[in-house]
């Protein structure tokens, strides 16, 4: 009988040894297996509890497992049945119905404070050059796209999104609104 080879082609042998009994399998490949469940799942809580599920099927399932080399093929597969199988058990928590719930407790704007906000916005609108106030009003008021803005002024569409970009900075910027804000 010759003896077995020794040095580095032995080396990768030892990585499928027999495991004798399921702890010594969980010790010796608990942090590789635990690595592969936290990239299933975004949470590390979450990848230890699908790496547990996991192995609590590959504990069942142990006198039935011939090759034990195949073990950690055995428990990934598992992995990937259980975290699938959550995904698709997932809660929803988002129901469609035909009318939405509106909350009750949201008082009505006072009319006075509504009207006082929409004059200083009017002014402040006023204030803009001509053509950034004319995109505006239709773009807002009139409540024309950026295709059927450009068409009503006869400009391209990356004039109108520029205008009323620097329209609404001024906007953001006028000392009148800033109460408001």
């Amino acid at each position: 009988m010759t003896p077995p080879p020794s040095g580095p082609v032995c080396a990768g042998a030892s990585q499928f040894a027999s495991y004798p009994t399921f702890s010594s399998y969980v010790r010796a490949r608990g942090p590789v297996l635990l690595r592969t469940a936290r990239s299933l799942t975004a949470n590390p809580c979450d990848a230890e509890d699908l790496l547990q599920t996991a192995l609590a099927k590959t504990f069942v399932a142990w006198e039935r497992i011939e090759d034990h080399r195949a073990l950690d093929g055995y428990v990934r597969r598992a992995l990937l049945n259980t975290r699938t199988s959550q995904w698709r058990k997932r809660k929803v928590d988002e129901f469609a119905c035909e009318e939405l719930p509106e909350p009750a407790g949201l008082p009505e704007p006072d009319p006075a404070e509504r009207q006082v906000l929409h004059d200083a916005m009017w002014r402040a609108v006023m204030k803009l050059p001509e053509r950034q106030r004319q995109m505006v009003v239709l773009r807002y008021y009139e409540d024309l796209s950026e295709a059927q803005t450009a068409e009503v002024l006869g400009v391209s569409v990356g004039t109108v999104k520029s205008a009323v970009s620097r329209a609404l900075g001024k906007l953001r910027e006028d000392p009148e609104l800033t109460p408001v804000r």
